[in-house]
């Protein structure tokens, strides 16, 4: 046995002795080792400026927690290190640069209180060891291995193994290995407490051996790595080293993990029958698969996509009706229609408990709210909402999906909205129905039939799922502009309502309760700093839009906003501008429409009639001139065929009835006639201007002038009846928007007046007619005459005529 020799008296033969106490944190100084320590804390300094004012001597010992900043007494290892101090420098940040070098091992037996620094009372500790040949051994056995581990960190540089070499004392030998060895902190607090050399040398032994090995495996994992690299992408990297270092360590891979939580997912998820089953099976069969195989990437998308789907989560319905017709008039303004069947279907389900979902299509001109009515239905009825845009579509896999024995295969749009939107009775909206379209790859409408019958839509089967899917509960509502592009099987499926034209009584509400506060806001000013009144909104609209919605009228009076909002910035936040006509056309430019079109005079062969077209009622003027010639006659202005015929069949009622309007017999031996219709880059098709052509044809032929404030619709026979036609409201709107006074219509066509708003009729004078005769009579100027046709008329032989008794449908185009 042997014990160290101290330089002090008190350290001698095991005498207690005191010191101050400087804490460590990560770090463990080991006798014989000479280091640097940077000391910020206050207690430190202390500790290092009563040690440096004395004899130098400070015990240095390791924090249990690197991270305390004010240790206490059971935060400090009690074994630690006598040391000198070497050198102190005082750095400019305040904290102090000590180097210092261990000399002996010593183990604190209590703290003496101390305000400003720590001072411990210790004992120093004895080394034992006995000569022996396995200590012998142990030293080779480290000289080698640390040197076998040099090799491996660039760190241990050749004047290191050359000091380790000559060390010949085995504690000194032990230590010094010990302070080069990136070991962690308690490994090398225990070396430190060791006071059994051989023991001691032992464990440091065992302790590099593992650290060679750890090593090894690493460089290992770093080759195999740098082998799978070479088939993947370097971003690869990180993530193929976690599967290595798995492997290394004897575990599998993260695909057990992910196996195990998608069997969690399936015991949790709530499924129908047929889907539980089916992901049971392929489940079943995952779990054989490789992990890096395709297949297996294919089924367990399969299995992510059912167990995704919101099977049976849903939104519970707000039943109050009250309330929702409140959030219906809040979000928009008219729209009775619609809201009445919402209203409907919310007290039925009410009643009843469980309906099948209604679907409902609204079809309108752009712009008068289809889109937007349905997500305020979605609020009202407090379910989520998600649209689906079907414009463009030509692929029913868009709405079916693909099989999954395609590369990429995916569920269709029904089934990846549904997914989105995480509930199984959300408001659908199917938006441009009419605006799909059909290639080699299949029709997408005949893929909707399915989803849009409440009588089939219980079981939808995706290709891609494979599986009956429940779409019963589904509000489905679709829009569109035009109903005649819909297949006739689908249109049948749907309830269709008609959104009809605003007219400017709503425009002039809709502008002042909803479009003027929502510009405000979205340009950052207050509705104090424009003043919008009803006369100035009501001449935006006349002379700066001309449409059946809103969404021209929303785009001016949002410019009007931003012209303001750089007043505002200009004048500060207190301007305020009243808008004028002159304003008005400063801010938006020179009118673009002349509101009303009604001619100045009356004109002889100039007639005006209605017409319907996607984006509401518009005037349609039909001009006819008669010139010398060989009976020519001459139709232009882009004339579908339907319109084309409607024009033969009102030249072949005038030549008919030439006697009694006083025309000459043979007029068409004699003249050529030009039936012209203006803007003639515009295609006009359908029957109901047939009334209007022959009014000014025969205008043309007795000299006599069209009435300017008076315009007219409907389908004329050869006989001269007058049949009905559709799209009344939008036409008559644009007859009010015109400043026509009166409006012809088939009496077949009175039961439709309900549909136009009382504040349109007061304000038109509407006459129902069924003949010809009657238009010619209230359509022509007669000057004072009371009749324009003959009381007597020559006799002549009745041709054989075939008239349809059947009135034409309701969906016949004008325009």
């Amino acid at each position: 046995m042997f014990k160290l020799t101290r330089n002090k008296d008190d350290q001698q033969s095991g005498a207690s002795f005191s010191l101050p106490l400087l804490p460590l944190r990560d770090i463990v100084v080991f006798p014989s080792m000479v280091v640097p320590l940077f000391v910020g804390r206050d207690k430190s300094v202390n500790a290092l400026e009563k040690a440096a004012g004395s004899d130098k001597k400070i015990f240095l010992a390791a924090q249990t927690k690197a991270k305390t900043d004010t240790p206490g007494e059971g935060d400090i290892y009690r074994v630690g290190t006598v040391a000198t101090i070497l050198q102190i420098l005082r750095l400019p940040d305040g904290t102090v640069k000590v180097l210092v070098e261990g000399e002996s091992r010593a183990r604190i037996l209590n703290f003496i209180p101390n305000p400003e620094h720590f001072l411990v009372n210790l004992e120093p500790l004895e080394e034992s060891r006995a000569d022996s040949v396995e200590i012998e051994a142990l030293q080779r056995g480290i000289r080698a291995s640390f040197e076998a581990y040099s090799k491996h960190n660039k760190k241990i540089t050749q004047e290191i193994l050359d000091a380790v070499a000559a060390v010949d004392n085995p504690s000194r030998l032990a230590d010094t290995v010990a302070a080069y060895m990136p070991f962690k902190l308690d490994i090398k607090q225990k070396l430190l407490e060791i006071l059994d050399i051989a023991k001691r040398l032992e464990k440091l032994f065992g302790h590099i051996r593992s650290e060679i090995e750890i090593i090894q495996t690493e460089e290992r994992i770093k080759g195999r790595v740098k082998k799978q690299m070479e088939k993947t992408q370097r971003e690869y990297y990180l993530n193929e080293q976690m599967r290595a270092i798995q492997k290394e360590m004897g575990e599998k891979d993260d695909f057990k993990s992910e196996l195990e939580d998608l069997e969690k997912r399936i015991k949790r998820k709530r499924l129908s029958q047929e889907a539980a089953a089916k992901v049971r099976a392929e489940f079943k069969k995952l779990k054989l698969m490789s992990p890096m195989s395709a297949e297996a990437t294919v089924v367990r998308n399969y299995i992510d996509w059912i167990l995704s789907l919101p099977w049976f989560d849903k939104t519970r319905d707000k039943l109050d009706i009250d309330e929702s017709i409140r959030i219906l008039d809040e979000d928009h303004y008219g729209l009775e229609k619609p809201k009445e069947r919402i209203i409907e279907y919310l007290a039925v389900q009410a009643l009843v408990k469980k309906i099948k979902g209604p679907i409902l299509c609204f079809v309108g001109p752009p712009g008068v709210g289809k889109t937007s009515l349905a997500k305020s239905i979605a609020r009202a009825m407090n379910r989520n909402f998600i649209r689906l845009s079907l414009g463009g579509v030509r692929d029913e896999a868009e709405i079916r999906g693909h099989r999954r024995t395609y590369i990429g295969a995916m569920p269709g749009k029904i089934i990846q909205s549904l997914k989105k939107v995480k509930t199984n009775n959300p408001v659908f909206c199917l938006d441009e129905i009419d605006k799909m379209s059909m290639d080699f790859r299949g029709d997408p409408s005949a893929a909707l039939l399915e989803v849009l019958d409440p009588e089939q839509n219980f079981s939808f089967n995706d290709h891609y799922l494979d599986l009956d899917y429940d779409l019963s509960e589904v509000f489905f509502i679709t829009t569109a502009n035009n109903l005649h592009s819909i297949p006739p099987p689908l249109r049948d499926r749907m309830e269709i309502i008609q959104i009809a034209g605003y007219t400017e009584f709503d425009k002039l509400n809709i502008g002042r309760n909803f479009l003027i506060t929502k510009q405000c806001k979205a340009n950052g000013i207050s509705p104090e700093n424009v003043v919008f009144s009803d006369d100035i909104l009501l001449f935006v609209i006349r002379h700066y839009t001309k449409e059946a919605g809103v969404r021209n009228l929303e785009r001016e009076i949002a410019s009007v906003c931003r012209k303001v909002a750089k007043e505002v910035v200009r004048r500060g936040p207190d301007a305020r501008i009243e808008l004028t006509e002159e304003i008005i056309q400063e801010y938006l430019g020179i009118p673009k429409y002349r509101y009303g079109v009604a001619e100045e005079k009356e004109e002889i062969g100039l007639a005006v009639g209605l017409a319907w077209t996607e984006f509401g009622g518009d005037i349609l003027g039909i001009e006819t001139v008669t010139m010398p010639g060989k009976g020519k006659v001459i139709i232009t202005g882009k004339l579908g065929e339907v319109m084309q015929e409607s024009a033969q069949a009102a030249l072949s009622y005038v030549r008919s009835r030439a006697s009694r309007l006083g025309i000459e017999p043979d007029f068409y031996q004699k003249l050529d006639i030009h039936v012209h219709v203006p803007e003639g880059a515009i295609p006009k098709d359908g029957p109901s201007a047939g009334i209007t052509m022959a009014t000014s044809i025969v205008s043309a032929l007795t000299r006599i002038p069209v009435r300017n404030d008076l315009a007219m619709t409907g389908e004329i026979t050869l006989r001269g009846r007058v049949l009905p036609i559709g799209g009344l409201k939008e036409k008559i709107l644009a007859a009010h928007r015109g400043l026509l006074k009166t409006v012809l219509i088939p009496k077949d066509n009175a039961k439709d007046l309900k549909e136009i708003p009382a504040k349109i009729l007061e304000e038109i004078n509407v006459e129902l007619v069924e003949h010809m005769d009657e238009v010619l009579t209230r359509a022509l100027v007669l000057d004072g005459k009371d009749q324009l046709f003959a009381e007597t008329e020559p006799p002549a032989e009745k041709p054989v005529i075939f008239d349809a008794k059947e009135p034409a449908p309701d969906e016949i185009r004008a325009h």
